[in-house]
């Protein structure tokens, strides 16, 4: 394993980014946040990076304290990674860089990959209270845990079990709120956005 680069400056932004700033990681990171991950789902959830640069970072990530991994028991006996207590402390920070990178996103190039569970952060960013949230995209559904203090923020598919809300979305209005263009609540108003549920999470939506 090769060492760890530096910016060798006593200052704790620079000593975030000698842990974080390659990259991939922060990345990583957003794909494990929504639990233990196998590497070949972190794989396909990353297009873009190479096998070497992916199993190269993940190392570094375990290193780091960042990440840590190990086996499930049968049937499933693979191995999984998953972020430590220190790699979840990354959230806000994702979510504060989400935010920012608001106004970078633009139209949607040709070229560019979509996951529908890309949308997670910008949807809980929206969304106050606790509970169990299903997203349903035409690109995939997905779930949220919003108000989560420990274990996975969000998962793909379904959600497990009844949740407390279910938001059916047209990926114009996901990519309006997450460029910060529209609210949650107005889109909601618009009826761009179909609320079912009666959870206190959808009754709130429908309400406000």
């Amino acid at each position: 394993m090769s060492p760890r680069r530096s910016y060798d400056q006593y200052c704790s932004a620079a000593r975030a980014l000698d842990v974080v700033g390659d990259r991939w990681t922060l990345l990583i990171v957003r794909e494990l946040l929504a639990g233990p991950r196998r590497y070949t789902d972190l794989h396909a959830d990353l297009p873009g990076v190479s096998t070497d640069v992916l199993a190269s970072r993940l190392k570094d990530m375990e290193r780091d304290g960042l990440v840590s991994r190990r086996r499930l028991p049968p049937p499933g006996a693979a191995s999984v990674y998953e972020l430590t207590g220190r790699g979840r402390e990354l959230l806000p920070v994702l979510q504060a860089l989400s935010g920012w990178g608001r106004a970078e996103l633009g139209e949607r190039r040709p070229t560019d990959a979509l996951r529908a569970h890309w949308f997670a952060l910008p949807l809980l960013h929206s969304l106050d209270g606790s509970g169990l949230v299903e997203v349903r995209l035409e690109e995939g559904d997905f779930h949220l845990y919003v108000g989560a203090e420990d274990g996975p923020v969000y998962g793909d598919g379904p959600a497990p079990g009844e949740p407390d809300a279910r938001l059916v979305v047209d990926a114009d209005a996901c990519v309006a709120v997450a460029q910060g263009e529209l609210s949650l609540l107005d889109a909601v108003r618009d009826g761009r956005v179909t609320v079912t549920g009666e959870g206190a999470l959808a009754k709130a939506l429908r309400e406000d």
